[in-house]
């Protein structure tokens, strides 16, 4: 198959462009800069120049594909400050996709995330997310929308990532929690540290996103997760091994001030289970789990920049 793929070039999509192309499919990938654009084409991919806010590119190059992956997201404008207008931006690219491949029953795979699902259970993939029309629940009705293409002969389906897909080059949690703890000389927590977060190598989930664009049923919903739940002290605690710093406990009033805006992820119980997804495309991870991915030490070689 022919696959568009959005966010190519970015963490997710430089693991999913050599997975689909040793599949034997061709790739497409959307390239905002030249450095994205030249990274695709040392990897195999053809290159469309533009961004998510090119909608008729996104249409006219899904129009002529005969899959699309959408990753990007517009996060740095996310994270200062305005989740909404990044939000808002990414159900508008939906839409477009949606209108390109109508009748088709080709597949739109979307990334999505856990957020928005019920904390202190075990989310499954048959959970839905709450959506009330705050800023964070505007990304779950998208992905509402992206399922209902399913009644329009669209092969739809909704990848649920894991808040850390861990790696060596991983800038996301991981590193910036790594670099917290490094700037204030201690690895932190919040509370008592039981709250668990989901996992997944990045190898491992860009293996999932190959196979929802061959075989997920049109209106799927698929979690890429490896580890239901890796408690935040367990991590906290490889950290300050590494970082030869201690190991504390921080006040829920005072993890704002410590963590930054990491600080309303970070105190999160939010377990999850991928047992549909396993049974429905036989997919099952084979990468180091999240401990034992800080414990190879890449996290901790260089100083990364907080986010």
């Amino acid at each position: 198959m022919r696959i568009f793929v959005t966010g190519a070039s970015g963490w997710i999509g430089s693991a999913l462009v050599p997975e689909l192309l040793d599949a034997g499919h061709q790739v497409v990938g959307l390239a905002r800069s030249d450095a994205s654009a030249v990274a695709l084409i040392v990897a195999g991919a053809e290159v469309v120049r533009g961004t998510v806010d090119d909608l008729d590119i996104l249409g006219r190059t899904a129009a002529a594909s005969d899959g699309v992956v959408h990753l990007a997201f517009k996060h740095d404008l996310a994270f200062n400050g305005d989740y909404r207008g990044a939000a808002e931006a990414d159900r508008r690219v939906v839409d477009t996709f949606g209108d390109a491949l109508a009748g088709t029953d080709r597949p739109f795979v979307l990334a999505s995330g856990l957020a928005g699902l019920k904390p202190g259970h075990v989310a499954t993939e048959r959970d839905l997310p709450k959506v009330d029309g705050s800023p964070t629940s505007i990304r779950s009705a998208t992905a509402v929308a992206a399922l209902a293409l399913a009644s329009r002969g669209v092969r739809s389906a909704v990848v649920r990532l894991a808040p850390t897909c861990h790696g060596e080059g991983d800038n996301g949690f991981m590193a910036t929690l790594v670099a917290i703890a490094r700037a204030k000389g201690v690895s932190g927590y919040v509370g008592d540290g039981a709250n668990r977060w989901p996992a997944a190598h990045r190898l491992d989930v860009a293996r999932l996103f190959r196979l929802v664009v061959e075989k997920a049923p049109a209106g799927s919903v698929l979690h890429g997760v490896a580890e239901e739940g890796v408690p935040i002290r367990d991590v906290a605690e490889v950290i300050g091994r590494h970082l030869d710093v201690p190991v504390t406990s921080v006040a829920p009033g005072a993890a704002a001030d410590h963590f930054t805006w990491l600080a309303g992820f970070l105190g999160l119980d939010t377990p999850a289970s991928s047992t549909v997804t396993r049974d429905a495309l036989d997919w099952q991870p084979t990468r180091p789990g999240l401990l034992e991915d800080l414990d190879k030490g890449h996290y901790f070689r260089a100083s990364p920049t907080l986010l």
